[in-house]
């Protein structure tokens, strides 16, 4: 690798990593559906203290969720799922929500 290749990788390492903070992971599945799988603005919902989002970067999380609806929000808009109950783990930058459980 020649001197002028080293600071390609590096920028473009900085470039992802910004673009990582400015996302997170989301996947929303039951045991025989996914019905999100992808990057996100933010994700909304509800758990016995009330209404909550998570942003990237969010501290470690665990809750039951309330039914009702789970809103994420994408670069290009945002969709919405109707929920009867869940269970939302958020670690890492990443928010995995199982359904029907």
């Amino acid at each position: 690798m020649s001197a002028e290749e080293k600071p390609d990788k590096k920028l473009k390492k900085a470039a992802k990593e910004e673009s990582d903070a400015n996302f997170l992971n989301v996947k929303i599945y039951s045991p025989f559906k996914v019905y999100f799988d992808g990057p996100a603005k933010s994700v909304s919902a509800e758990n016995d203290t009330g209404p909550f989002d998570i942003l990237p970067r969010h501290h470690n999380f665990m809750t039951l969720l309330n039914a009702g609806e789970i809103t994420v929000r994408k670069e290009d808009g945002e969709q919405k799922y109707r929920i009867s109950r869940g269970v939302m783990h958020v670690r890492d930058n990443k928010a995995a929500i199982f359904l029907d459980v």
